[in-house]
C-alpha cells in the first residue's frame, strides 16, 4: 500500500502543478478582451431591455384587469 504524501509536500505539489498549467494558458490579447468585454455590455444592456419591457407590459396588464 502506497503511503501518502503529507499535507505540505501535496501543497507544495499543487503550487508546482498549478504554476506549470499556468504557463500552457494562451492568454488572450488586450484587443480581444476589449472586444469581448463590449459584446458582454451590449449582451446585458439588450437583455434588460427587454425585461424591462416585458415587466412593463405585465404590469399594465394586471393594472388593467385589477382596475375594471
Amino acid at each position: 500500500m502506497d503511503k501518502k504524501p503529507n499535507v505540505f509536500a501535496r501543497i507544495k505539489n499543487w503550487f508546482v502543478d498549478m504554476k506549470a498549467e499556468l504557463k500552457r494558458v494562451v492568454w488572450p490579447s488586450f484587443k480581444k478582451v476589449r472586444q469581448n468585454t463590449l459584446i458582454v455590455l451590449i449582451f446585458v444592456l439588450v437583455v434588460g431591455a427587454v425585461i424591462w419591457v416585458l415587466d412593463w407590459l405585465f404590469s399594465s396588464g394586471i393594472a388593467l384587469l385589477i382596475n375594471r
